[in-house]
């Protein structure tokens, strides 16, 4: 869900099996009539712009590629993710998941645009999100969070809540810039509106596999930003890291902010907590944290940059 403090990227893993939880979404509406009446307008072609940088939905299995190519170079290249032989060989980092979900791009326009082996021009995709709704996940059999946190209890208790989960973010390293943050995630605030999407998680990572590397950070989350009640997510028993590890009054609320990677400290501006306990990936070599914000927590004065959830579309 997050962009990691020294790279810009972070994954949503495929995972266990999401059960539809009793309620009146599953039941009132089958997966066929959720996508008919969410999925009947699609949102705009431009979802956001900032100068030369444009977010946008790739709408074209060409352009999911270009986010799997972008995805690969910060995961595996630069980050040193462990990647499978078909992976190495395809150089793009994908799973069965990237067929149902939507991919925004940021596409910067006065950037070198890359050529294909025939000598063709691609856009310049510098930045990616993919994002998985609700009915989505219905109707295909799973969330990837499931895999590292017991999502099923949330959903059970909320089930007229559409969720959206987001992961497999990343920024090229050229592009990694407060510029190139706002147009990615103005893109992903203006498909939240348009789909009226109620609230979001996913999971957010530290870069390593020793959570004691980051006890100052992990406890502080912890200790001031952990859900709770029908918004409590725990990790899986079998992966559970415990997340307190300082005492509250031992630590420096200034230090821990700076510990933590930017973009969970801005999830936290906007409103997000926090699930319990951390997870272990070592397949990315990372330190996994659950992610939860309804879109009603948002903090009303960044509606000024990515524009109010009843405002039009267009308006951001």
């Amino acid at each position: 869900m997050s962009i990691s403090d020294t790279n810009f990227g972070s994954r949503l893993k495929p995972g266990g099996a999401w059960h539809p939880a009793p309620g009146a979404l599953v039941h009132a509406l089958t997966p066929r009539r959720l996508r008919a009446r969410f999925d009947a307008v699609q949102p705009p072609a431009t979802l956001a712009r900032i100068g030369s940088l444009e977010a946008r939905l790739a709408r074209t299995s060409a352009e999911v590629r270009l986010a799997q190519s972008l995805r690969y170079r910060v995961f595996y290249e630069e980050l040193g993710a462990t990647a499978g032989l078909r992976t190495r060989r395809k150089r793009r980092d994908s799973d069965r998941f990237d067929r149902i979900c939507d991919h925004v791009l940021v596409i910067d326009h006065e950037a070198r645009p890359p050529r294909t082996p025939l000598g063709l021009s691609r856009p310049a995709v510098v930045g990616t999100y993919r994002l998985l709704r609700h009915e989505q996940a219905l109707a295909t059999g799973g969330f990837y969070t499931a895999q590292e946190y017991d999502i099923a209890p949330l959903l059970d208790r909320m089930p007229d809540t559409r969720f959206l989960e987001l992961g497999r973010s990343c920024v090229l390293s050229t592009h990694r810039n407060k510029r190139t943050l706002e147009v990615l995630w103005a893109g992903v605030w203006a498909y939240i509106r348009h789909h009226r999407l109620d609230a979001m998680f996913g999971c957010a990572s530290f870069q390593g596999t020793e959570p004691r590397d980051h006890a100052l950070a992990l406890s502080f989350l912890h200790h001031h930003a952990t859900a709770s009640g029908d918004w409590q997510v725990r990790a899986h028993d079998e992966l559970n890291v415990s997340m307190n590890m300082i005492p509250a009054s031992d630590m420096s609320e200034r230090e821990a902010l700076r510990a933590l990677p930017p973009l969970i400290k801005g999830y936290l501006r906007l409103g997000a907590k926090v699930g319990e306990g951390a997870v272990i990936d070592r397949q990315f070599g990372t330190v996994d944290v659950c992610m939860l914000l309804p879109t009603s927590a948002i903090n009303p004065r960044y509606f000024g940059h990515f524009g109010a959830p009843d405002a039009p579309v267009g308006s951001a």
